[in-house]
């Protein structure tokens, strides 16, 4: 047998490779312990050959290797609480956006609470002519806006005065946007803010799902801009 003092020197070493008892691991019989690779190693001790005993490098390899997998049992128990964490996020993600707007590509649009419709444009190249149309249910024409020239990027619109009737009937209106690149009008889809109706968590591919009006399922992930209910277009983010 294996004296106390070679004992004592074994442990020392495990604590200093991190190997530290476990009461938990010592109870779940189904993984190896310290308990139990300490047995594995004093049963090789005894029984290795005195002429050609193991090298101490050869030891100490066994004891590192012995820490890796303890390590990287770990990091899985970690990573099993940074997912249940991630999912306690897209709960509270979910319930933030109840009743907000989103900025979503698409031609359906309606005012909102402050009666004002806001979108953007993603222009590819500088344009010498940016206009916009829009139409009712019919398709007939009902307003216009002439944004000029305009460099590549990002631009917003917004229609504010809204009639009444337009605001009231709360039916949904198609916006158009061309723009002269220069070689003639070019039809392009904008992006306009749409309200929240309802979320849901989702799963690890899509995350947190948004059900909203006039354009059905869209990943939060694809939301470009959103903005509180009732908020103004100022504090859009």
């Amino acid at each position: 047998m294996i004296d106390p003092a070679s004992q004592n020197q074994l442990n020392t070493i495990l604590q200093k490779l991190g190997v530290n008892k476990n009461e938990e691991e010592k109870a779940n019989k189904d993984q190896l312990g310290q308990e139990d690779f300490l047995k594995l190693m004093t049963t090789q001790l005894q029984n290795q050959d005195p002429f050609a005993p193991m090298e101490n490098a050869e030891f100490i390899a066994q004891m590192a290797q012995f820490s890796t997998v303890t390590g990287i049992t770990e990091m899985g128990e970690s990573l099993k609480s940074l997912s249940s964490q991630i999912k306690e996020f897209r709960v509270a993600t979910a319930s933030s956006l109840m009743g907000a707007s989103v900025m979503v590509p698409g031609n359906v649009a309606r005012p909102d609470s402050n009666g004002e419709i806001h979108g953007m444009i993603d222009l590819p190249s500088a344009s010498t002519m940016t206009q916009l149309t829009f139409s009712d249910a019919t398709g007939a024409p009902i307003h216009s806006m002439d944004l000029g020239p305009q460099a590549s990027g990002l631009t917003g619109f917004a229609w504010e005065d809204i009639p009444a009737d337009i605001v009231n009937s709360d039916a949904p209106l198609r916006v158009d946007v061309y723009a002269n690149f220069g070689n003639g009008m070019e039809n392009l889809t904008p992006s306009v803010f749409a309200e929240v109706f309802s979320t849901s968590v989702g799963d690890d591919s899509n995350g947190v799902m948004l059900d909203v009006r006039d354009y059905g399922q869209v990943r939060a992930a694809d939301v470009l801009r959103f903005r509180k209910a009732g908020a103004p277009a100022s504090e859009t983010l």
